[in-house]
């Protein structure tokens, strides 16, 4: 597996990911506004907006075929982690977990994990730092990780 800059040929791939993963696993707990959200912030258009601003994306890929990505915003803030329904609980997201962590820019990484992720993240060593959010529709646990 390799982990690398995720590029511009990589949009339509992560988009559906992120799509595909989001629907299986978190989709229908949500009303219709956060699927709206959800498909709305993964949509390539809106990935590739982003590229070009302060957010690092890796992407994991195998035998060329692009299987998760994970996004660091700002260097401190989570924003997206998904893998290919296919292709979870085989190390992915624990791999580019660890690469977007040696980029970060602060002493504590948060995330806005979904309810369904919360145990993936506290296996990656966050911890729940508030209470159950919304915003625009998408429920949310807060997390953190102190970086050593």
């Amino acid at each position: 597996m390799i982990i690398r800059k995720m590029e511009e040929t990589d949009l339509e791939a992560v988009s559906a990911i992120c799509i595909a993963s989001f629907t299986r696993s978190v989709a229908d707990s949500l009303s219709e506004q956060g699927i709206a959200t959800f498909t709305s912030i993964a949509a390539s258009d809106a990935f590739l907006a982003r590229m070009n601003g302060d957010n690092m994306m890796l992407v994991a890929e195998r035998s060329g075929e692009v299987q998760g990505v994970i996004e660091l915003k700002e260097g401190r803030h989570v924003a997206m982690l998904f893998i290919c329904p296919d292709h979870q609980k085989k190390g992915i997201g624990k791999a580019l977990l660890a690469a977007a962590l040696k980029h970060a820019r602060a002493e504590t990484v948060t995330v806005r994990a979904s309810l369904s992720s919360v145990p993936a993240y506290i296996k990656y060593g966050f911890k729940c730092s508030g209470d159950i959010g919304e915003f625009a529709g998408l429920v949310y646990q807060p997390m953190e990780i102190a970086l050593k």
